[in-house]
């Protein structure tokens, strides 16, 4: 118990003396440390708003504009038409000074004023030429004029130097869509995957809804978009993540693994140290707005809202929803290593501290050889599975004593690290090593992932690391953005020669301290019921990570298609060849070209997608199947831009569902549209997000993307990663209870798929070189 005596800065005793008064000092100077760090941070805080505030104008602006209008007014000038003189004669601060001294202050009151509306003007014109979005409908063709002009205001009024949240008042609104708009783009993504009759049925339904009351929900719906910054978001975030009563293991939480191509070193403790420094210094940038925006052709910036809470946050269950709480600071981490828990403290003398002095905490851990408590090796456990059961207990066992400090210590951490004892590594001769690797990231043991916690940093003895991230606080190109900043951080801070982290160590850092857990015997009940819960779910998942190296991004764009079209028309390909139909398909997209966006959803299975399918299958001529597959894929790419531009469907419908619960007004047409399966969830992992990794000069460091489970009991979740030229990663889930599915079938079908795609130009082009011959 030192350490709970050292958190004690002062106590003192009554006696018949007086009163005795025992003064900790060390613990004094640890408060004092603390108020430096939070003082320095407010302001540092209070200076990014003021950029932000001005941006895209500079602070140094103001200087010019009370230069000039000083100097023309001492040259005998008026500009402000008479302004000036009412300012000095009515603002009675400036009125009690003496002429010449009122007449000064007047004209820096005018060109203060004049500088605001400046700026203010500026920045609503900004706002004006982010909501132009033609130019993603041209990006590969020729420009218009328009698009042009509009590049050239961009470049003139989109400021130089961004903070990470330079942009964001300038960003616009997500609008609205016309519900009549909504109905029409809904029934042509369904027409190919339904039955005539049902599809006329459908019909019908929606244009009731859009004639009686679809038109009330989307004047409410229209209301709350003038009034928040964001119609979607608070929401998409409330209801479909946080009230969600099934385990978020599997279910919502999803995992990246590392650049498999290389290995910087093989010691557990060194990577993990050079690892958590980089994270560490990456949240500093964030917290300080440091960090580059994300600018889309170096012009359009997305938005930056949802780096905010990647660090300091987790999520707390709760009985009929959940709470995602966000701590402004966090001086810790925990550490999880053989089902017990730590709290390692990451500053010193307000400073961040070094790979090797982390390191040398770590190893601390890795060598200590004490034994969990009764309960602690299985405790994550309550985490992985249904969320009322977890509420419950952490009011129960964890609201007071050394229960609630501990589990403090893991909520407030700055995020959680497990230090797992069982190698993971890719292996090219063994296909199936991959597969354990995306099952470690996923799920683990069911008991080794803090899956509240917004990420948890998973490091191998072996030095292979990965994460798995909670999804409420963020999307996950806001996690591979962070992990591509590692990966390349950690090849430019690299190892000594023998694996160990650089540096000298200059500072003994503090010992990690053990947390302490005092369960009764209703908790291990618990504990243990969760923990054969959670290892059943484990247990139903078929997952595969598929890296294929046939041909990539590079032979794709030979064929003039995007590349994520082409990919989702094999994905489609294998589908249907799997199990003889369609099926309503899910591809995510972004929308954070509008303040506080995050997602929509393309509706992948087209018309034009089953005609080019059902033409393979039927194999029809090359030259048909070309025109088919680039037809189809100009329909995706159409779809896509739509999605991104605000011009989506599901969110809209899912807006108008949760109006219609709040009046209390019932919608069959509603009911069935958000009750349709999702049988094939797709998602493409970004990459190249950041400046700092250059794959030109690096291929070895692409990351071998992430993956998540199935959302359909009888479907596949699929996401992939295109890594360079010539390789995708694919990674494919499903469920082993479902007997028609499987991971590595559906993986076989993708490699034919692409292999038969690849045929119709390898054969085109055989059939134009002959004929060119004979000619």
């Amino acid at each position: 118990m030192a350490e709970a005596h050292a958190a004690v800065a002062f106590s003192f005793t009554v006696t018949p003396d007086g009163v005795d008064v025992n003064l900790n000092h060390e613990a004094l100077h640890a408060v004092w440390e603390s108020g430096v760090i939070s003082w320095k941070k407010r302001i540092g805080k209070l200076k990014n708003n003021f950029h932000n505030g001005v941006f895209p104008a500079s602070p140094l602006s103001l200087l010019f504009f009370v230069t000039i209008v000083l100097a023309i007014k001492t040259a005998g000038w008026d500009a402000s038409m008479g302004v000036i003189n009412v300012l000095h004669l009515h603002v009675p601060v400036v009125n009690s000074y003496s002429y010449s001294v009122g007449q000064y202050l007047s004209t820096l009151l005018f060109a203060l004023f004049l500088w605001l509306v400046t700026i203010m003007t500026i920045r609503y014109f900004l706002k004006l030429l982010l909501t132009y979005h033609g130019w993603m409908y041209e990006m590969h063709g020729t420009l218009s004029l328009r698009t042009k002009l509009w590049l050239g205001l961009i470049r003139i009024f989109g400021g130089r130097k961004p903070m990470l949240n330079s942009y964001q008042a300038s960003l616009p609104k997500l609008p609205v869509p016309s519900l009549h708009d909504t109905m029409q783009r809904y029934l042509e993504s369904v027409e190919s995957l339904m039955e005539e009759e049902r599809y006329n049925r459908m019909k019908k339904l929606a244009k009731e809804f859009e004639d009686g009351l679809g038109r009330k929900l989307q004047r409410y719906l229209i209301l709350k978009s003038w009034w928040a910054t964001n119609y979607v978001s608070d929401w998409w975030e409330q209801y479909v993540y946080l009230r969600g009563r099934a385990p978020i293991m599997i279910n919502s939480n999803y995992y990246g693994i590392d650049a498999l191509l290389v290995k910087p070193t093989d010691q557990q403790a060194s990577r993990a140290a050079n690892l958590i420094s980089i994270m560490l210094k990456y949240r500093r940038e964030v917290d300080r707005e440091e960090l580059n925006p994300i600018v889309l052709n170096k012009t359009v910036p997305l938005c930056s809202a949802q780096y905010e809470r990647q660090f300091n946050t987790t999520r707390i269950p709760g009985i009929e929803t959940d709470t995602l709480v966000h701590f402004k600071d966090s001086s810790h981490i925990a550490v999880l290593h053989k089902g017990r828990y730590f709290k390692v403290y990451i500053r010193h003398k307000r400073r961040l501290l070094e790979p090797i002095e982390i390191e040398a905490m770590l190893q601390r851990i890795l060598d200590d050889e004490a034994e969990p408590v009764e309960g602690e090796a299985h405790l994550a456990a309550l985490t992985a599975v249904e969320r009322v059961p977890w509420a419950k207990a952490r009011k129960d066992f964890f609201s007071k004593g050394k229960n609630k400090a501990s589990l403090d210590a893991i909520e407030k951490a700055a995020f959680v690290v497990s230090l797992d004892t069982e190698n993971i590594d890719y292996d090219p001769n063994d296909p199936t090593a991959l597969d354990s690797y995306g099952h470690s990231m996923l799920h683990g043991s069911g008991c080794n992932r803090w899956f509240d916690k917004s990420f948890t940093l998973v490091v191998f003895p072996n030095g292979r690391v990965g994460f798995n991230a909670e999804h409420s606080w963020a999307d996950a190109p806001i996690s591979a953005h962070s992990w591509e900043v590692m990966i390349e951080m950690d090849r430019r801070i690299g190892y000594r020669d023998d694996g160990r982290c650089q540096g000298t160590m200059v500072y003994q850092p503090p010992n990690p301290i053990r947390l302490e857990w005092d369960f009764p015997k209703p908790c291990l009940d618990l504990i243990e019921t969760c923990r054969i819960q959670a290892q059943l779910l484990c247990e139903d998942v078929d997952l595969h990570i598929m890296m294929h190296s046939a041909y990539g991004k590079g032979f794709i764009k030979t064929c003039k298609v995007s590349p994520d079209a082409y990919i989702q028309l094999a994905l489609q390909l294998a589908y249907y060849r799997s199990a003889g139909k369609f099926c309503l398909t899910y591809e995510s997209s972004m929308t954070r070209l509008f303040r506080e966006g995050r997602t929509e959803t393309v509706r992948s299975c087209t018309k034009d997608t089953c005609a080019f399918v059902k033409a393979m299958e039927a194999k029809a001529d090359n030259q048909e199947l070309i025109k088919l597959m680039k037809k189809a894929a100009g329909t995706h790419q159409n779809l896509y831009r739509d999605a991104m531009t605000g011009a989506g469907i599901d969110r809209h419908l899912f807006c108008l569902y949760v109006v219609s619960k709040y009046v209390g007004q019932d919608s069959p047409f509603l009911a069935e549209v958000l009750s349709e399966p999702w049988r094939l969830s797709t998602s493409q992992t970004p990459h190249q997000q950041t400046d700092k990794l250059d794959l030109n000069k690096y291929p070895d460091r692409i990351c071998g993307g992430g993956g998540f489970g199935p959302v359909a009991d009888d479907g596949y979740g699929v996401s992939y990663i295109i890594a360079g030229e010539d390789t995708i990663f694919f990674h494919i889930s499903c469920k082993n209870s479902c007997p028609t599915t499987g991971a590595h079938k559906f993986g076989r079908l993708i490699e034919k798929s692409f292999a038969d795609m690849k045929a119709i130009f390898n054969n085109a082009s055989s059939r134009d070189r002959t004929l060119s011959t004979s000619l």
